[in-house]
């Protein structure tokens, strides 16, 4: 889906996935060479027409947020990724991710342990 979003709808798009939720203003503080807001306001406007995002409204503000659940939008942004960059394979894509980080907390290891474990439980 991002793929075919226009370049400005993608990047507003994106900043509501990594804030979560946020206002008009705060997307706009957050765009690169930021547009007017109105012109904000309409790109959100689009996105929630095409229903890529949903608001809710408090305090007589609009706040705006993905649509869908946010572990299924990391999930297929996940697959897209593997399949673009690692020929589908998970296993290239972890042990790359593992090859980027800079000193690993021994609990996030513990952790990717136990998903190893429980993969292998699983077949």
């Amino acid at each position: 889906m991002l793929d075919r979003l226009p370049r400005r709808e993608r990047e507003i798009f994106e900043i509501i996935c990594r804030l979560g939720e946020a206002s008009a203003a705060q997307i706009r503080d957050e765009i690169s060479d930021a547009p007017s807001y109105s012109a904000v306001r309409t790109l959100l406007a689009r996105l929630e027409a095409k229903g890529h995002i949903r608001h809710t409204e408090r305090d007589q503000r609009y706040f705006y947020s993905s649509a869908e659940r946010p572990n299924r939008m990391r999930e297929k942004a996940l697959r897209n990724l593997v399949d673009t960059f690692f020929s589908g394979s998970g296993v290239d894509a972890a042990t790359a991710l593992l090859g980027v980080t800079r000193n690993p907390k021994p609990e996030d290891l513990d952790a990717l342990q136990k998903a190893v474990d429980e993969a292998r439980r699983r077949k």
